[in-house]
């Protein structure tokens, strides 16, 4: 019996990521360099150049892994979120005439990325590492978090010697569940804790967008973004519209919403552009998901730092998710996430680096 408890302590401590030190690799090809720690799939730091040839590192991270494992701000810097990213209104679902009840972490009464114990709060198996790429694994067991059935997860991250940061998921489990991952980088392209991101220009492929309520919740319509601050399907500065007396610019105090691309193909496509205009750093956005949610760190106010030492400023940086329509589990129009047994769950998003 006593054997019995000790494996059962034991695997607890496992969930909870107990029993080992994060670990950091890195990964090398043309321009770009990315570190990463085993704590969450977390990219702590991506070194891209700008116009000048000058390396800087271009998202907001920690200096040592440790700092994710308890973080005293933001607690999503450069993780894998899910198992379902972004929100889950009233914290409950259904599933084939069974209600599941999720964490409560946003908002007093809704979910955010997975939950209080999401994919980026669990430690990932490191399966391959070479000099340009590193290959995740990760079961999130059954029932944890209110997520059933057993889903496993295997995530690459490469870079290719076209400065692409590729970010590649494939899962598939043993009972049917939601399933919406994705990537939460900040990039701050003229160096971390630098400048605003009012200050860059923007592009996105979209003629739509999700309107949300004062919770960040979508209200259930698809919206033109036609004569909205929401319109960039021409280049457009951040700051431009930001401060616009608009109910979904004030429910989200700036933008924190998820664009409908405006899919040409069933693969992967350009979805957004981002440069600065100061550096000439671009990021540009490729995927085959429908989704985009741009947030413009409109809740960072400077209490935290980066790992440079310097404040994390009110929008100071951006963050630029592909994914399916947020909280999709509970609007049937947003179409279907839930993953079944027998199917598989792929996804690919690719960040462009380079200059103008």
């Amino acid at each position: 019996m006593l054997k019995k408890i000790s494996i059962i302590f034991i695997a607890a401590l496992a969930l909870l990521g107990c029993q080992r030190a994060p670990k950091v690799y890195s990964i090398h090809n043309g321009d770009i360099s990315i570190t990463v720690t085993d704590f969450g799939a977390r990219v702590m730091s991506l070194t891209a150049p700008d116009r000048q040839g000058q390396l800087e590192n271009i998202v907001v991270g920690h200096k040592t892994p440790q700092e994710y494992i308890h973080p005293a701000g933001e607690r999503f810097l450069g993780a894998c979120v899910g198992p379902v990213a972004n929100r889950i209104g009233g914290a409950s679902y259904e599933v084939d005439g069974v209600r599941y009840e999720t964490p409560v972490n946003d908002h007093g009464r809704n979910t955010l990325h997975g939950g209080v114990k999401g994919v980026d709060n669990l430690f990932w198996d490191v399966l391959e590492l070479t000099d340009t790429s590193v290959l995740f694994h990760l079961v999130h067991p059954d029932g944890l978090e209110g997520y059933p059935g057993n889903l496993d997860i295997t995530m690459g991250y490469e870079l290719t010697t076209d400065n692409e940061f590729v970010v590649s998921y494939l899962a598939t489990t043993d009972k049917a569940t939601p399933v919406n991952l994705t990537h939460h980088p900040f990039f701050c392209l003229r160096g971390e804790g630098q400048g605003s991101v009012e200050e860059y220009m923007m592009k996105i492929n979209a003629s739509h967008y999700i309107p949300i309520d004062e919770e960040s919740i979508p209200t259930g319509e698809i919206a033109s973004v036609e004569g909205t601050p929401f319109d960039f399907r021409e280049p457009h500065l951040i700051g431009e519209r930001i401060g616009f007396d608009d109910l979904q610019l004030r429910n989200a105090r700036g933008y924190d919403h998820n664009w409908c691309i405006d899919k040409k193909t069933v693969g992967v496509e350009p979805v957004c552009e981002v440069w600065d205009p100061v550096s000439g750093r671009c990021v540009e956005v490729l995927s085959d998901q429908p989704g985009l949610q741009f947030y413009s760190g409109n809740f960072f106010d400077g209490s935290e730092n980066g790992s440079n030492g310097k404040p994390l400023s009110f929008r100071s940086s951006l963050a630029l998710e592909t994914q399916q329509y947020p909280d999709a589990v509970n609007d049937p129009q947003f179409g279907d996430i839930i993953l079944r047994p027998g199917e598989t769950y792929t996804h690919t998003c690719i960040y462009r680096f380079g200059v103008r």
